[in-house]
């Protein structure tokens, strides 16, 4: 009894919750709404370019020619600085002791040398010359030439320490805002190129944006072009754009998506804008849609060599 009835039941469950399946299923998924609309151009003809704002002087990874362990930071992030300033200090204690000996060396030296002069002038202004010999004075001659070598020797050595002390200090190359802050007190600053800056600096009055533009629409910009960016995901905070330059070499687009095996076969031109930021909520790493003007292009045909005639030798 209970396999003549189950099965059944059982078959019929099946069939019902198929068709359910397949009735939903086959239903339209209605895609949600955006979260911002997208940014419209105000050109009639356009060209579209993905487009980052950085600082007129490019981001500027500043590191140190020399390992040490930070004693003093300068700046904090959002610190405006100009050409020279201080940024931080590696612990400079061994060079500065260093120093200190080679000044007290310079010293003895220099005591040393005045010392070798006042004799030289004494055997060269003694009145009866048969009281000094010749050799005597050519030695005491030698003695202050020995002594000046050493002395510029003992300054060469100061000169150099006093530079080595310098490169503790790291100071800024240029006019500008620190953007980001990534050395500690107390942590080890290590020298040469780093992943993750110690520093990173520039100058955000006015900024850029580099605009990545496909090479298929790269011979429709023109040099001067017109442009507006709106940030992406508002398209409210846009900003008109003025040219700067192109980056004459065409580079391969940069993939955001983080896959180390992904293979891009699109090659961007990179143009570069410039905008005053004034009171725009607008910051250096964020993206914008640049919309660059770009009406149509007419370009000169090469003359074709006309063919010769029948029967004529060709040059």
């Amino acid at each position: 009894m209970i396999r003549k009835y189950l099965l059944p039941i059982l078959a019929l469950a099946g069939i019902i919750l198929g068709i359910v399946v397949a009735v939903n299923g086959a239903k339209k998924v209605v895609p949600a709404a955006p979260v911002s609309p997208p940014a419209q151009s105000p050109y009639k003809v356009f060209v579209v370019g993905a487009g980052i704002i950085e600082a007129s002087t490019e981001n500027i990874a500043i590191g140190t020619t020399v390992g040490g362990v930070v004693a003093q930071i300068y700046v904090q992030i959002g610190s405006k600085v100009k050409v020279g300033d201080p940024l931080f200090t590696l612990d400079n204690r061994t060079l500065r002791a260093e120093i200190a000996l080679r000044e007290s060396a310079i010293k003895v030296v220099e005591a040393q040398l005045a010392d070798a002069k006042d004799e030289l002038a004494f055997n060269e202004n003694i009145s009866d010359k048969a009281a000094v010999s010749a050799e005597d004075t050519n030695k005491r001659r030698n003695t202050v030439r020995i002594v000046e070598h050493q002395l510029a020797q003992a300054q060469a050595q100061l000169a150099s320490s006093n530079t080595e002390l310098e490169k503790l200090t790291v100071r800024a190359p240029v006019e500008g805002q620190v953007l980001q802050l990534k050395v500690h007190l107390g942590e080890f600053a290590p020298a040469g190129t780093l992943v993750q800056p110690l520093i990173l600096l520039g100058s955000v009055e006015p900024l850029h944006v580099r605009a990545d533009v496909d090479e298929d629409d790269a011979w429709r910009i023109r040099s001067g072009a017109v442009a507006t960016g709106c940030l992406r995901g508002n398209k409210d905070i846009s900003t008109p754009l003025t040219f700067v330059r192109f980056e004459p070499y065409v580079i391969p687009k940069t993939s955001l998506t983080g896959d180390s095996t992904e293979r891009v076969d699109t090659r961007v031109l990179q143009v570069i804008f410039s905008f005053t930021r004034g009171d725009l909520p607008l910051f250096v790493g964020q993206q914008m849609d640049v919309f660059i003007d770009a009406p149509t292009r007419t370009f000169n045909k090469p003359v074709e060599a006309s063919p010769a005639p029948v029967g004529t030798d060709k040059p």
